[in-house]
């Protein structure tokens, strides 16, 4: 790590990113929520420039790698998480969540004690961004990806995964487009 923390330096590098839910909520167990992230992905690739190029995303958390094609990158991450935290929370308060209360309760009690919110805080401040430099550090974080939810034992096989794109490295249609690295 470089003094002054993990930062986005290039941006028009590409960085591995991770993207948590605050307390490590498991909010992405119910589809609607992961679409909104897919959603939310797919405007920021056609409006923003944003290149995706390898994700998934798990109970709490989503892995990616990307970068931008207009050099804005952190611009791109920063709308894009404050997009998915409003449209996340405001389906929680409006749709049949079982457990609204107690997510609403955990995301308020966060966005108050962070001075940049003005009620609730639903993504973990860092990304912990890490730019991919070589051939052997891109695989070795495509790999981990891909294999998340082997490891976690939702699937046998990463291209089983709906919400990553192993698919589209097995050759195959994934949920949305992907820039696959070579």
């Amino acid at each position: 790590m470089l003094a002054g923390g993990y930062k986005i330096r290039d941006q028009h590098g590409i960085y591995y990113l991770t993207f948590t839910v605050v307390d490590w909520i498991d909010v992405f167990t119910r589809k609607c929520y992961k679409d909104l992230l897919l959603d939310s992905l797919e405007y920021c690739q056609k409006e923003k420039g944003l290149v995706i190029h390898a994700y998934v995303i798990m109970s709490n958390h989503m892995h990616c790698i990307l970068s931008s094609k207009t050099g804005k990158l952190s611009d791109t991450i920063r709308d894009f998480k404050s997009h998915t935290s409003k449209q996340i929370v405001n389906s929680i308060q409006e749709d049949a969540e079982s457990r609204r209360e107690w997510m609403l309760l955990l995301f308020e009690r966060k966005g108050l004690k962070n001075i940049r919110n003005k009620s609730y805080q639903f993504w973990q401040q860092s990304n912990h961004p890490i730019e991919l430099h070589t051939n052997h550090f891109i695989d070795q974080k495509l790999e981990y990806i891909h294999n998340n939810p082997v490891k976690t034992g939702w699937v046998e096989k990463p291209e089983e995964y709906l919400y990553s794109s192993a698919k589209n490295y097995a050759g195959e249609k994934g949920l949305i487009e992907v820039e696959l690295i070579c």
